[in-house]
């Protein structure tokens, strides 16, 4: 983590003197914008005198992000939107458009994570559809609607937040990484068909990022988890560089490793995997036998 620190600390005194300059006078809007990765972005944006339209569901905590960009110095607005409907969708790229015009800068930062191995998801084919519908076609959606405008003035920027879990095929995400990967896979395509129109399409493998969508999974709490304005330091970067890739060091030996032996990879993951079966089941008969011990 202390390689990622470093990383972070580089990129924010590279970042620094030229993020008014590459802000000026753009809009940029940002999905899960009232917390984690969202909010921290926009709190950089906000102290570079920035504007940022921010988009989540809780109207109230969106009203305290706007608050905080705008004591920064920066300005916001504000749309609660349910990003998983394809209607609330529709009708925020209606709103923001005939509101504020064409935005120079999408944020695709919302998601939902779900922790399951497919051995206990047999019967749960909608934690899958769930997971697309917002880290998918949540995205896409917003993609298809504020990309012909990107196209027609010749300028725009994409930057999706991906995950590092793409990169290394983590076991019990096979749901979360398979829409992640959807929209990677998405991206790179559409890249190819806009280069000319000068809209640059970015994606950032994030790690794990203390952020309340991991909460519910109490063993990242003694992990050594990126915060999230480190987090935000990377997004910032694309905003910059306008990089098609933007990933750490973890995630791009990942992807060597499995690049050069599949195998190797696949026998590493699967030790993880396997070790942590034998630990929960361990825990459930130590669990079983105390409460035998207090009917006794």
């Amino acid at each position: 983590m202390a390689l990622e620190t470093l990383l972070s600390e580089t990129l924010g005194i590279v970042r620094k003197p030229f993020l008014p300059k590459v802000l000026n006078k753009k809009l940029t809007l940002i999905t899960g914008g009232s917390s984690g990765i969202g909010l921290a972005v926009a709190r950089q944006i906000g102290e570079a005198k920035g504007t940022v339209i921010l988009v989540a569901r809780g109207i109230e905590n969106l009203e305290k992000a706007k608050k905080e960009v705008e004591d920064l110095g920066g300005t916001a607005y504000i749309y609660s939107c349910n990003l998983s409907c394809t209607e609330s969708c529709k009708e925020l790229v209606e709103k923001v458009l005939a509101e504020h015009g064409p935005i120079d800068v999408l944020i695709n930062n919302a998601g939902r994570s779900i922790r399951r191995s497919v051995n206990d998801a047999y019967d749960r084919m909608h934690d899958f559809q769930r997971t697309m519908d917002l880290n998918y076609f949540g995205c896409l959606q917003l993609i298809l609607g504020f990309l012909p405008a990107m196209r027609e003035r010749k300028k725009g920027h994409i930057i999706n937040i991906s995950s590092a879990g793409c990169q290394s095929n983590v076991p019990r995400f096979s749901a979360y990484i398979a829409s992640k990967s959807a929209l990677d896979a998405f991206s790179r395509c559409l890249t190819n068909e806009v280069a000319q129109d000068n809209v640059n399409i970015t994606t950032v493998y994030m790690p794990l990022v203390r952020t309340p969508m991991i909460a519910p999974t109490k063993s990242y709490d003694y992990l050594p988890v990126m915060s999230p304005e480190r987090a935000a330091d990377l997004v910032l970067k694309s905003l910059i560089t306008k990089q098609k890739k933007v990933t750490t060091p973890l995630g791009s030996l990942a992807e060597v490793v499995y690049d050069v032996s599949p195998t190797t990879a696949t026998r590493i993951m699967n030790l993880s995997y396997q070790f942590e079966e034998k630990l929960k089941a361990y825990q459930k008969k130590q669990k079983e036998k105390a409460a035998k011990t207090q009917t006794a």
